[in-house]
């Protein structure tokens, strides 16, 4: 399949990949992440691998949105907070909660 990444075009095939990441370790994952075979790798190290390139030279959405065509399963950053993540169990914010130790009403007590 025909992706450009950093305005070059390559040919990238899912087996391709796979061969591509054979041996390499797995950076710390601290950003989005690509589950290539049974490892998962930081979004960057794949893209570096795939493509030669310096990492300053492509962003991460490019080498998602291709490996996404490829099939590959694709995460979000770990830690981040998707909708109805903010709240702590019971609805009740972090805000309200130290609010409530701390002895106020909550945050709009006056």
């Amino acid at each position: 399949m025909r992706c450009v990444i950093a305005r070059y075009p390559f040919e990238l095939t899912r087996t391709g990949v796979l061969a591509s990441m054979k041996g390499v370790r797995p950076e710390l994952i601290t950003t989005e992440s690509v589950t290539v075979g049974r490892r998962r790798y930081p979004v960057m190290q794949v893209g570096q691998v795939l493509t030669r390139q310096d990492r300053r030279d492509f962003t991460a959405g490019e080498v998602l949105r291709a490996m996404t065509r490829l099939g590959f399963t694709c995460h979000e950053r770990p830690g981040s907070v998707g909708p109805g993540q903010a709240d702590a169990p019971g609805g009740v914010s972090a805000l309200t909660a130290a609010s409530r130790l701390l002895g106020g009403a909550g945050p709009m007590a006056a």
